[in-house]
């Protein structure tokens, strides 16, 4: 269905979430300031952070700027700007991307055309490559082991994944969901705080019947990694504790044992060895912090409501 054969644009709320990175964010705003698509409302969640984002709003008056006073994380951050959203569609950007000026089109598209379309999320290009794909869809997480990986991850985009398909998961740093879908599954599972947190939404997205899409016309540019570095102990910590928080969530019965077999016996020796090699004792330390979290904390689950 193409864009301009709509009478009206659905209004569409623009939430990134904003933690001691306000000039990423400003270029963010700067380049959704070239979006073609007429309709659209930008939020920008502050979480907590220690430099004023009131510079944010000083540059550019049009944004929503809320402020939370507790960091909040990437779920409880973008539930706030869940509720304070008044668009048809919520979509939701990561303040390290940039977006192509038409990447809305094709994502508001898809939804209007699909009434069983749960969520679409956009081509992720890295940020200054000359191309390079991060994301171009998502295989299955893996019952057992916890793991997925992105179609299309490093290859140079040559315009071979420039189609719109089913996939398993969106990227929560660009994805686009129906407001009505939000009240039908609830919001983000703020126990996640960072990682996995969106992934979990899409089960929850397609236990409720709908279909997750892959837009590969829509096209948002990651600078990845400026936020969380690759190998940190925040970033461990998450990765490990949200990984079997995930797995506790959403696989059942004999899957759910044999993936907490895995870990025990193959994962857990594995990641040890892993950071005693590279005398990362503080990696070792948060990794382990992780797993304690998940013997300590029975109650995973409950889905706050907008």
């Amino acid at each position: 269905m193409e864009m301009e054969k709509y009478v009206e644009f659905p209004k569409v709320s623009i939430i990134t979430i904003n933690f001691n990175g306000a000039s990423v964010t400003c270029d963010l705003i700067e380049s959704l300031r070239n979006v073609t698509y007429p309709n659209f409302e930008v939020i920008v969640v502050d979480n907590a952070s220690q430099e004023n984002p009131d510079i944010i709003k000083e540059r550019y008056p049009e944004v929503v700027l809320i402020k939370n006073k507790e960091n909040l994380g990437f779920a409880g951050g973008n539930n706030a700007g869940f509720r304070a959203a008044s668009g048809k569609y919520f979509m939701l950007l990561n303040n390290d991307t940039e977006v192509h000026p038409e990447f809305l089109h094709p994502l508001v598209a898809r939804l209007e055309s699909d009434p069983l379309a749960g969520a679409v999320s956009s081509k992720l290009i890295y940020h200054n490559t000359d191309g390079i794909i991060q994301y171009a869809g998502s295989s299955m997480i893996n019952p057992y082991t916890g793991r997925s990986s992105f179609l299309g991850q490093k290859e140079k985009d040559q315009g071979q994944y420039d189609v719109c398909c089913q996939t398993h998961y969106a990227h929560g740093a660009a994805m686009m969901v129906p407001r009505r879908v939000v009240e039908e599954v609830g919001l983000m599972a703020d126990l996640y705080f960072l990682y996995y947190e969106e992934l979990d939404f899409c089960e929850r997205i397609k236990e409720a019947g709908y279909a997750i899409w892959y837009i590969g016309t829509s096209v948002v540019y990651h600078k990845e990694s400026m936020s969380v570095g690759k190998q940190n102990p925040i970033k461990t910590y998450y990765m490990t504790r949200n990984r079997l928080v995930y797995m506790r969530r959403n696989v059942r019965g004999i899957k759910l044992f044999i993936s907490m077999l895995y870990f025990t016996v193959i994962a857990m020796p594995k990641h040890t060895l892993s950071h005693l090699a590279a005398r990362r004792k503080d990696l070792l330390k948060a990794f382990y912090r992780g797993v304690a979290w998940n013997l300590t904390n029975h109650k995973i689950f409950g889905n706050p409501k907008i």
